[in-house]
């Protein structure tokens, strides 16, 4: 069986073997300055899995994770969040990638195609049993299994949903945000998200040229077929079954963010997204009460460390809708036990649960242009 033998790093991670045939690719995200830092700690990271026979790590994945993370050098400047984090998280999307490869499968075929027990040797439970225990996670595993082949073939049918971002960046004049919005709209998407926080006046008017355009039948084609009602449920959706969201980034104090969300209320968001501090457990559940008589929902956690601060947004009931980064989170098995957690705690989440009901972000090569020009 193939033997761990060596790596490289650049802010991604490739792990080879001594099989010239099977390699792993994994990738955290960083924005530019601190990269190098981060390149680093994957060294320390992906040093742990040298001569570690695969097989064995892939038998069990969330043991495989928790050695990983037990190095009590490297746990010292964490643990579990920070640069060491996002290093764990590209060794670990790394394995993830080598295991699907060593199958010939895509990832999200892997992971689908587990039995319950597979599935619950795959993640951690550390510090996350009193939200749920691998009893409680394997019997709702086993309770849905039944309707798991159905869920694939509806995916196989028509992809997955998305959102764009790309229409509502701070910083572009009102013509290129309609173009992009109509655009977006030819595209088929019906999810815009904007952003927030500079100025409450432009933002307002961006809200309503936004919501003038998504709620306008003269925009959309003549073949145009609104999303399911059960999947639009709670999410402010206009006459044409558009939804609006918005990002703050993290820019207000709490009383802010409740005082600045509340006057754009009438534009009829889902969600603020990231309204305060992304540690702020409390600040988060205190806007989240104050924008609940205005239909607003509070989403975070592309920022959240790992899956204890998931264990407690969801425990406050503090968010409507969690969002999930397998960059930020050490990887793709902490992303699975957030997504147990969320699915025993609350009814829907962006990329877990109903598919009908959830989200995922799309990000098109103008994302990356926007920003060189």
């Amino acid at each position: 069986m193939p033997l761990i033998t060596s790596f490289e790093t650049h802010a991604t991670v490739i792990l080879h073997t001594d099989s010239s045939t099977l390699k792993g690719h994994g990738m955290t995200f960083t924005i530019g300055r601190g990269t190098d830092i981060v390149c680093l700690a994957i060294k320390e990271v992906a040093n742990r899995l040298i001569g570690k026979d695969v097989e064995t790590l892939f038998a069990d994945m969330g043991k495989t994770w928790d050695y990983l993370l037990a190095d009590p050098q490297l746990r010292w400047v964490g643990p579990e969040k920070g640069i060491i984090h996002l290093a764990t998280a590209a060794v670990d999307n790394a394995l993830w990638d080598m295991f699907a490869r060593s199958r010939k499968k895509p990832l999200w075929k892997l992971v689908s195609d587990m039995t319950p027990e597979e599935f619950i040797r795959s993640t951690t439970f550390r510090y996350i049993t009193d939200a749920i225990s691998k009893e409680e996670a394997l019997a709702m595993l086993r309770e849905r299994e039944a309707g798991k082949a159905d869920r694939e073939a509806l995916v196989r049918r028509i992809g997955y949903p998305s959102y764009i971002t790309s229409a509502g960046w701070l910083g572009y004049d009102d013509d290129k945000v309609a173009k992009l919005v109509r655009e977006a709209i030819e595209a088929g998407f019906t999810h815009f998200k904007m952003k927030v926080g500079a100025n409450f006046d432009d933002d307002y008017r961006r809200a309503r040229l936004i919501r003038s355009i998504i709620d306008n039948p003269k925009y959309f084609p003549e073949d145009y077929s609104q999303p399911s009602a059960r999947s639009l449920e709670g999410k402010n959706a206009g006459p044409m079954g558009c939804v609006l969201m918005m990002d703050a980034n993290q820019v207000w104090d709490v009383d802010e963010a409740i005082k600045y969300t509340k006057g754009l209320a009438s534009a009829k968001p889902w969600f603020i997204e990231e309204p305060t501090a992304p540690d702020d457990i409390l600040g988060h559940a205190a806007i989240r009460k104050a924008l609940k008589p205005d239909g607003v929902g509070v989403a975070t956690g592309e920022h959240a460390h790992n899956r204890m601060t998931f264990k407690q947004l969801l425990q406050a009931e503090a968010i409507d809708v969690c969002q999930i980064d397998t960059c930020r989170l050490a990887g793709v098995t902490e992303v699975l036990s957030v997504l147990l957690m969320a699915a025993n705690l609350i009814d829907y989440i962006v990329v877990s649960g109903s598919m009908e009901r959830n989200v995922l972000e799309y990000a098109s090569t103008r994302f990356y242009t926007d920003f060189v020009n």
